[in-house]
């Protein structure tokens, strides 16, 4: 695998033993789940957390989420078992389009199937019962994560026992799936992707570097850019802000797979917690376990209406606020003040 290099050495892989059935019907044989976990799980099988990751994340939860680890923080290695699975369609161990297809002994790249945001908790839920999860205390995610963390919350009411989703919503908005179609047209317009993948001889893939900097203008906000870019120059004379989205996007191009890409923002298109389910209100109110929702004032992507909506309608549910200049990003910038919050939170439910 091209990324293998980029997996942590403390990272467990479980293959599953049955066939994966899609909510398309496409069936996946042989998945591979990439995961790691801190502490450990009790006699009783209760105390397990578990860290749903962002668009580009991985596994790795202690390195893009480090400062909510640790003695008396979010996740206590001393007290609770936490688990951190690479989602389904990434390229960081878990089954994807980097994958190998065992029907063909080809890589899947374009011909991966379309997966949802339900199929990564399905598969996830699969993995903690191989693990001999019996009870989950809490699912945590930001973003995707948050996605993810919604759908557990509806799947699972009788394994989760509560969820915290943090800046994001229960059904992708127009504005966002505006954004993704920019970024996907960003890849398919690079002349050198051609039938569904680079040229192998080609240059770094300038169409997903494009991608990335369109992404990363709605991760931040105006006062996070204006506060560091303003109108200052590089020694180039390039203007700052331009000079950090083309390193972002080049830093990508070397870190991810243009596929993975794809496959995980068409999930995210997808992603509405009522799809074949029912009024999207009605699942809303079906979700019953205390819920933590954390909006970022500042939020661009997912603005804090989105989360406004899910507290009003959840029953359980309360809203905190992430006030920052940081715009959605601030989830993995402002992160002792996500601690604090998510900690009350916890506390607050166990009193």
């Amino acid at each position: 695998m091209k990324y293998l290099h980029l997996i942590s050495p403390d990272t467990q892989f479980q293959k599953l033993t049955e066939p994966f059935v899609l909510e398309s019907g496409d069936v996946l044989v042989g998945v591979e789940v990439a995961y790691r976990t801190w502490g450990q799980l009790n006699e009783n099988g209760d105390n397990a957390i578990h860290i749903c990751h962002a668009l580009t994340g991985s596994a790795d939860a202690d390195l893009w989420w480090g400062p909510l680890f640790g003695t008396g923080k979010v996740f206590d290695e001393g007290r609770d078992f936490i688990v951190c699975s690479n989602v389904l369609g990434s390229c960081y161990g878990t089954t994807g389009p980097t994958s190998i297809d065992a029907a063909t002994g080809q890589v899947y790249g374009p011909s991966f199937p379309s997966i949802t945001v339900r199929d990564m908790v399905r598969l996830q839920a699969a993995l903690l019962q191989n693990l001999g999860v019996r009870k989950l205390k809490m699912a945590i995610g930001g973003s995707l994560g948050g996605m993810q963390v919604l759908e557990w919350g509806k799947l699972y009411p009788d394994f989760v026992e509560s969820v915290v989703s943090i800046a994001a919503s229960g059904r992708h908005s127009a504005w966002c799936i505006g954004l993704s179609e920019a970024q996907r047209q960003a890849i398919y317009a690079d002349p050198n992707w051609q039938g569904g993948r680079y040229r192998e001889d080609a240059p770094p893939a300038q169409g997903l570097a494009t991608a990335r900097t369109i992404a990363m203008i709605s991760y931040r906000a105006y006062g996070s850019f204006e506060k560091r870019f303003g109108r200052k120059l590089q020694p180039t004379g390039e203007f700052a802000v331009k000079s950090y989205l083309n390193y972002q996007g080049r830093k990508l191009v070397d870190r991810f797979d243009a596929n993975t890409y794809l496959t995980l923002i068409d999930a995210m298109d997808t992603h509405d917690i009522s799809e074949g389910t029912g009024n999207y209100y009605d699942v809303l109110r079906s979700i019953v376990q205390p819920t933590l929702v954390v909006a970022i004032d500042s939020d661009l992507l997912y603005p804090p209406v989105e989360q406004q909506e899910l507290t009003q309608f959840m029953p359980n549910a309360r809203l905190e606020w992430l006030y920052s200049p940081h715009g959605h990003d601030a989830f993995l910038i402002d992160m002792d003040t996500l601690n604090h919050l998510v900690v009350d939170f916890t506390r607050s439910i166990s009193d």
